[in-house]
């Protein structure tokens, strides 16, 4: 049972009564919106945050402050035992800078690895000095919390979904997760031995609109979801149909997407050229099953900007990564038929300049509604003048509709609650005991 607690109910309004049994929940950001999660869960006295994502329509340099939670900024109240960060997405850590240093931060190892190396490329990384590590299915004690982690099939690396108990109560916060991917075996085995006793389902939704109707770009409700091996299959095929060059534009951090293009590279026998902020990111995590520098068919060109940020940084030494690897221009205009680039966007207009990209094509391997914005109809206004074919070829890192429905029946929650998502109020349609709430709301589980 999900109830809201009236804040007469409460010592303090803005906190839960540190003697109250069960779970309190509010979450600050994220009932209504896609982006910028934070949860706030207390119980006995003790608090944890759930994510403290930076919301999506904040522009890169845009300030936006933390959520109003009690010792988050200032490290002053011992009752906040801790922040958890689901997975290594801005729109989920990107305020993290802001969270006082007192307060313990946990989050995947690896995760924390690859934001500490993004961190000199992009403002998508961050240092993060973790208290603990998330790891898939090994509790973690907060307070007065056992948090434990689910190891999630999504697009961005290390990711979990959190299992929170305290007071006898049981939250399930999906975070950010699909069926899809490359690590779908770990959606369906959750399906077949999901936790018991679940009180409440804190819900993804990224794929459900007001509507009530599925993206059509995932999928309709009723059917599948693309996946990553589609886009293997459909890269796999552009490759030996392209007589030049194939340029394959996506997130450095998108390591799903990396494997995809590689194994896609491979059945084409084409050698995949990266960038030196994939390279470095793949080498941080430290898995050595992952595409990297040192691979067979696998060189990496480094692109103008990331040539000018080493050199102005003095950082030289990041080049001895990609040393016996390294490809430049002329090498990649010699060798064309062979290529598939996985580059930036900023990368483009100079490859198309050097001619690497004549009689090739380019794919974008991106969220689809980057290319609605100005400077998303600019780049694709430069490749239809410069005479370079266009195409998307992408797979979602959110779940359809139809497996958010088989998640919540396989879980089988007290309520679903929605989150990260613009269609709350579709949810009733979509799933039993559905119990939405507003941001800022405390409610009680």
């Amino acid at each position: 049972m999900v109830s809201v607690i009236d804040a007469t109910d409460l010592t303090d309004p803005s906190l839960p009564a540190g003697d109250r049994d069960g779970m309190q929940v509010r979450i600050h950001r994220g009932a209504r919106e896609i982006g910028g999660s934070c949860v706030e869960v207390a119980s006995g006295g003790s608090r944890i945050v759930l994510d403290v994502g930076k919301p999506l329509w904040a522009g890169w340099d845009e300030f936006v402050p933390l959520p109003e939670v009690p010792g988050l900024a200032d490290g002053s109240d011992t009752g906040l035992a801790g922040v958890v960060i689901s997975h290594p997405h801005l729109d989920h850590f990107g305020l993290i800078d802001q969270v006082h240093p007192k307060v313990p931060i946990v989050i995947g190892a690896e995760a924390q690895r690859m934001l500490a190396e993004a961190e000199f490329f992009s403002q998508a990384g961050a240092v993060i000095d973790a208290d603990q590590f998330l790891a898939d299915r090994v509790p973690v004690r907060l307070g007065a919390f056992t948090v434990t982690p689910f190891l999630a099939d999504h697009s961005g690396y290390d990711s979990y979904s959190l299992l929170v108990e305290a007071g006898g109560r049981r939250l399930f916060y999906t975070g950010d997760f699909r069926g899809h991917g490359r690590k779908a075996r770990l959606f369906e085995k959750l399906l077949g031995h999901p936790p018991a006793g679940i009180d409440v389902l804190l819900c993804e939704g990224t794929h459900v609109h007001p509507s009530g109707a599925a993206d059509a770009a995932a999928a309709p409700v009723t059917h599948a979801a693309r996946s990553e091996a589609d886009v293997e299959e459909s890269l796999t095929a552009r490759m030996a149909d392209t007589a030049g060059a194939v340029a394959v534009i996506s997130s450095a951090q998108n390591i799903d997407r990396l494997v995809s293009v590689y194994r896609a590279c491979r059945r084409a026998g084409r050698i995949l050229v990266c960038d030196l902020y994939t390279a470095s990111v793949v080498c941080a995590i430290g898995r050595a099953t992952l595409p990297q520098p040192g691979f067979d068919g696998l060189r990496v060109y480094v692109p103008n900007a990331q040539r000018v940020r080493v050199k102005r940084s003095g950082q030289f030494d990041r080049m001895n990564l990609i040393r016996a690897c390294r490809v430049f221009p002329e090498w990649l205009v010699e060798h064309a038929e062979k290529i598939t680039l996985l580059q930036p966007q900023s990368a483009v207009a100079e490859l198309e300049h050097a001619g690497v990209l004549a009689g090739g094509t380019v794919v974008w391997s991106l969220w689809p509604g980057y290319l609605e914005d100005a400077g998303g109809k600019r780049f694709q206004a430069g490749l239809a003048e410069a005479g370079v074919p266009f195409d998307v070829d992408h797979a979602s890192g959110h779940a359809s509709v139809r497996d958010l429905q088989r998640f919540a029946a396989a879980l089988s929650p007290g309520v679903v609650v929605p989150i990260h998502t613009e269609g709350a109020h579709a949810y009733e349609g979509l799933f039993d005991r559905v119990a939405p709430h507003e941001d800022g709301e405390w409610w009680e589980v």
